[in-house]
């Protein structure tokens, strides 16, 4: 089926809408379209509420949706709405779910609509969106109208019956609906184009009446899918509903319809209605109210017009906005009298739970936390590093050791500091193909695998052998140093247990071929700490440790663990219990997989640039043995 052509006449109750009566129960279900969280949990609060014993939402249709559920509270209960990829399907699995709910964008509100349309289970069909193009408006208002389907919206909040079913954030919040009465049905049939002014008039209608039993916003666009007198005709024939109550704005000419309405004898419930915007005429030029629709084309489409020609019709029309309430109270309290309405009895509707965010914000519960973070903050207008913001840092000239001594050491460093973190970073970031983190790399990336596994493939070697020999080196430096322990003395105690010197000895470097590295790092420290007598201790033991071979000196990883030792304790932000601390826990090894990460992606990018095969293993020959 193929909508009709764009700009064709709509008769006025074209829908049937006058026949329908009512279009919503306690049973009502209703398929989401374009999963939106809260709107759909404050379905399901309201049903609470009411206490229906289904929920309202059958399924949620998430375009490209592979299936699956959302989670979602119905009352003290979390439960699994299903989730499907297609209107189509959703529609075929759940044939009771006939509204359609559409929560779509304006740019695709027309085709998911049309879609909804067509299926033979679907009769309502709420569009929520603004701004939806006329044209797609009217072929939408058209195909419903042969095909005797109903539309509320578009640019509307939907819709509720109350004690029954509602749509998405119609009646807002659990508060405001509590306080318009909407857990139970009232004898108030309502209309309005405005779905804020909606949530207005059941507040007004739940103080001045027993409140509504219906109420529906059929949007402020100027073609609606559904007119107010549309609703009026169908509210005639509720027997529940004893009275009327419409509220209209200036432009267009729908409230002419109802007009047409009441002299016909077609509605002959008392209507109480007003329309808004008579403040236009104190305007010289022509002015928008809000909706698209909202805007005076001519006398006729005049706020004062129309609540001349519905006075002049027989509906109620007070004098001003300001009377609405009081209107209202006087007709249903005439109707009471006359024992046309037997108020609805009050009872105290179950208590939805709060959630935990919102009890948390009112000060209600406590809740204790899972994670604690001290080092970092994202919260405000900028993350924070430390208590420091990105704008500090970037405008101060942040390198790569201010970030490492905010988040790791909790301190801003000074420059001189974080000149020789990041030096430590450089001088270690690589140490050749044949070292057995770069090696496994090597061979995870020929083998073809992501960059990720490259790299933690050659990070899961380090450790005592490889890399982490800076945390132990720092360890049994400051140990020994603080102790008081002579040089030789430290080195045999240390071999009477079988324990290697940590950061001594190198399979290349010599006493007459000294690490580079190693040089570097010693010269700047003489030249910018306050202190290095944790390395002028190591280098008492590289003087004891050379008289037993020429290969066993001060290496790399115990140069800096013990350079981190005189960094820390002589700049002068750290408490002796706190550099321990550093030492314990193993914050210099930390160091050395940051500086290696460099490296080791290095590799795996060079090896995944080469495209060379997973290569023969060197010891492929293997001896076997018993």
């Amino acid at each position: 089926m193929t909508p009709p052509a764009p700009g064709s006449p709509r008769p006025r109750g074209a829908f049937g809408l006058s026949a329908a009566g009512q279009i919503f129960s306690k049973d009502t279900q209703a398929i989401f379209f374009n999963w939106k969280q809260l709107p759909v949990q404050r379905m399901l609060d309201f049903d609470y509420l009411c206490g229906r014993s289904t929920p309202s939402v059958a399924v949620i249709v998430q375009p490209g949706s592979g299936g699956g559920f959302q989670k979602l509270f119905f009352g003290k209960e979390e439960i699994a709405i299903p989730q499907m990829g297609s209107i189509e399907e959703a529609a075929a699995a759940y044939p009771k779910a006939d509204v359609f709910v559409n929560f779509a964008s304006y740019r695709s509100a027309y085709e998911s609509s049309l879609e909804a349309l067509r299926q033979p289970t679907i009769r309502v069909c709420a569009i929520i969106a603004e701004g939806v193009p006329e044209r797609d408006t009217k072929q939408l208002i058209a195909f419903a109208q042969a095909n005797k389907k109903i539309i509320i919206g578009p640019a509307t909040v939907g819709g509720v019956q109350a004690g029954a079913f509602k749509i998405g954030d119609a009646a807002g919040t659990l508060d405001n609906i509590v306080a318009c009465k909407l857990y139970r049905p009232g004898s108030v049939g309502f209309v309005s184009k405005s779905g804020g002014m909606s949530n207005e008039l059941y507040n007004v209608i739940a103080r001045a009446a027993d409140g509504i039993y219906e109420g529906i916003a059929i949007g402020g666009d100027a073609f609606p899918g559904s007119t107010l007198s549309d609703h009026c005709l169908r509210y005639q024939n509720i027997p529940q509903v004893k009275m009327i109550v419409v509220l209209g704005e200036i432009g267009g000419q729908d409230e002419y319809s109802l007009v047409e309405a009441l002299k016909a004898g077609r509605v002959t419930k008392p209507v109480v209605a007003w329309v808004s915007g008579t403040c236009a005429k104190l305007f010289k030029s022509e002015v928008q109210f809000g909706h698209a629709g909202a805007k005076s084309g001519g006398d006729m489409e005049s706020a004062q017009a129309k609540n001349s020609a519905l006075a002049a019709a027989g509906a109620i029309v007070p004098g001003s906005f300001e009377e609405f309430e009081g209107t209202i109270r006087k007709v249903y309290a005439g109707l009471v009298e006359d024992g046309v309405i037997t108020p609805a009895e009050e009872f105290s509707p179950p208590m939805v739970p709060m959630d935990l965010g919102a009890a948390k914000k009112a000060g209600k519960v406590r809740a204790p936390t899972h994670i604690i973070c001290t080092i970092s903050d994202d919260r405000g207008e900028e993350p924070t590093y430390g208590g420091v913001t990105m704008s500090e840092l970037m405008e101060g000239d942040a390198n790569v050791g201010d970030a490492i001594g905010l988040l790791w050491f909790k301190r801003r460093l000074p420059r001189y500091a974080t000149k020789f973190v990041e030096m430590c970073v450089v001088l270690c970031a690589d140490h050749g193909p044949c070292v057995s983190g770069a090696h496994n790399t090597i061979v995870t990336s020929r083998a073809g695998k992501d960059l990720i596994s490259c790299l933690v493939s050659g990070l899961l070697t380090i450790g005592p052998r490889f890399g982490g020999a800076i945390d132990d080196a720092a360890r049994y430096f400051k140990q020994a140093c603080d102790a008081g322990q002579d040089a030789d003395e430290f080195v045999e105690a240390l071999k009477q247990k079988g324990v290697r010197v940590p950061g001594i000895g190198h399979r290349i470097k010599s006493k007459d071929n000294r690490d580079k590295r190693v040089e570097l790092l010693q010269r700047y420290a003489r030249k910018h700490f306050p202190s290095t007598r944790y390395l002028d201790y190591a280098i008492t033991v590289e003087e004891y440790t050379l008289q037993k071979a020429a290969n066993l000196v001060l290496n790399v990883d115990g140069c800096i663990g013990a350079l981190f030792l005189d960094l820390l304790s002589s700049v002068g932000m750290f408490s002796p219990a706190e550099v321990q601390e550093v030492v314990d826990i193993g914050y210099l090894n930390g160091l050395f997989v940051l500086a290696r990460s460099i490296g080791l992606i290095g590799h795996a990018l060079d090896q995944k640039r080469l495209q060379q095969p997973l290569f023969r293993y060197p010891w492929d020959e293997v001896l076997y043995t018993k």
